[in-house]
């Protein structure tokens, strides 16, 4: 375990799959969390499907921006009807925020914009799984 991961975030028993065709990013992040959450790296959504069947559901996506910009939005409804309680994050540059709120409206529940960082990270993801140590969750929409 490294120096600055809390054990109780170690042993929660959630899973994240990283779904992003960049294996430099997927890697990135895969590292970010392994330490505090169960992480799998993925290269297609398919192979989301694949290692999902049976037990191994997802409670949370990272997915990366570029599947939307080739498939559309009617991937967050396909991942979201595969996995009903899954939270889905995307992963985007600046240049694809524009991407990343479209997602936001299609279903996702955030976005993680580059450059990554292991403090961004790890804080998103507590945020978006409701875990100890998290920023509050605003949604969209609630803001007056």
């Amino acid at each position: 375990m490294q120096i600055g991961v809390e054990t109780s975030k170690a042993v929660d028993q959630r899973r994240v799959f990283v779904i992003d065709q960049d294996e430099i990013v997927r890697a990135a992040l895969q590292f970010m969390l392994h330490d505090e959450i169960e992480t799998h790296e993925l290269a297609t959504p398919e192979e989301a499907y694949d290692k999902a069947s049976g037990w191994l559901k997802p409670d949370l996506l990272l997915l990366g921006v570029s599947f939307l910009k080739e498939r559309g939005m009617q991937l967050i409804e396909d991942l979201k009807a595969e996995f009903p309680s899954v939270r889905i994050l995307t992963v985007c540059d600046k240049a694809d925020e524009k991407t990343a709120v479209e997602a936001i409206k299609a279903g996702a529940h955030g976005a993680i914009v580059k450059p990554l960082s292991l403090e961004a990270v790890r804080k998103k993801v507590d945020t978006v799984l409701g875990r100890g140590g998290a920023a509050p969750l605003v949604q969209l929409g609630m803001l007056k």
